[in-house]
């Protein structure tokens, strides 16, 4: 019996050439993707393929990069283009396991995306609470079917967020045990040392001190990462604002680095989000607006003589709506 393939929309076999709708297109590609019933399984609480975060793109933590660079070093390359550094040696081991902690929205999935994306390698991303939260009662299972992936992608990383909530599973007070996820997270730890795949396993934690001594040594690495240095806090707000029409000035960056001491990447992303609608706000209360000698409207202040009387629903033409320039006053994160 003739062999049937799906070339460009259509099942082609000896005697026949029938349409093929997309749907049935799309599940033989699902069926070729080995991480296909792990995707289903997970649902949206699990990302897995290629990061491309390069290390660039994140502002500053310049000797945190310098780390995990050696980390990666040790772990995934040397380990394979030379074992024989490894052989016979009980106390030389590459790293499985790699603890990056500190204060929250201070960039550590972006970081474990950078490693990815540096060595070239799977990432599996994911949070310990869309486990536990989405798939009770089938939670070891998902654990042992994604460490078992990892090890068939490899080389390969795994990324957990919040592993402090895994943690915390075990004891449980609520008459919903899952004491049996957290043994099957060290069972499958445990294996990763005793295993040649290059598998790394990457966790973050807001929360160090509330993981117990178990969860500490399966990591045996651990990596600070701390809030951003005026530097990079200045980096941030170009990096940000790069492609935003605006009047700021290096010097306005400089006041605005200085302003924000104390925040974490997170915080001065939603500081520029909010000072971003600022404009679209001040178009909304507009009652006059000025005309461009290009033809566009940018709104102004009532008392502006040069305004004309407009509202954003009653423009000539709403696709000329501009609005005004982002400025230091918008983002003055004292005001």
């Amino acid at each position: 019996m003739a062999r049937a393939t799906v070339v460009k929309g259509y099942l082609k076999n000896k005697k026949t050439v029938v349409p093929v709708s997309d749907e049935k297109i799309e599940k033989e590609e699902e069926s070729k993707d080995p991480n296909s019933e792990l995707k289903k399984t997970f649902g949206t609480g699990i990302a897995i393929g290629k990061a491309n975060v390069k290390w660039d793109d994140i502002a500053g933590l310049e000797k945190v990069k310098d780390v995990l660079k050696d980390v990666l070093k040790e772990a995934l390359i040397l380990p394979y283009k030379f074992p024989q550094l490894y052989a016979d040696h009980i106390y030389i081991r590459p790293w499985r396991g790699i603890l990056l902690y500190g204060p929250p929205g201070t960039g550590k999935r972006f970081l474990a995306e950078a490693c990815a994306a540096e060595v070239q390698v799977t990432l599996f991303l994911m949070k310990s609470s869309d486990l536990m939260t989405k798939l009770f009662d089938e939670s070891e299972r998902l654990i042992r079917s994604l460490f078992e992936m990892a090890r068939a992608s490899a080389p390969a990383v795994i990324f957990i967020d919040e592993i402090d909530i895994l943690d915390r599973s075990y004891p449980s007070n609520d008459g919903h045990s899952l004491r049996g996820l957290w043994s099957e997270f060290f069972i499958q730890m445990n294996k990763m040392y005793g295993c040649s795949r290059r598998v790394l396993v990457l966790a973050a934690t807001n929360k160090p001190w509330e993981l117990c001594c178990q969860m500490r040594k399966k990591f045996e690495r651990r990596v600070y990462i701390p809030l951003p240095e005026k530097s990079a806090r200045k980096k941030m707000f170009e990096l940000h604002l790069s492609d935003t029409p605006s009047s700021l000035t290096e010097e306005d960056l400089e006041i605005l680095a200085e302003y924000t001491e104390g925040y974490s990447g997170f915080d001065i992303s939603s500081l520029i989000k909010d000072a971003l609608m600022k404009p679209i706000r001040k178009c909304q209360a507009a009652t006059r607006f000025i005309v461009t000698e290009e033809g566009y409207y940018m709104p102004t202040a009532s008392s502006d003589p040069r305004g004309q009387f407009f509202t954003m629903s009653t423009l000539p033409d709403p696709t000329k709506l501009i609005p005004p320039l982002i400025s230091l006053v918008k983002l003055n994160t004292k005001s």
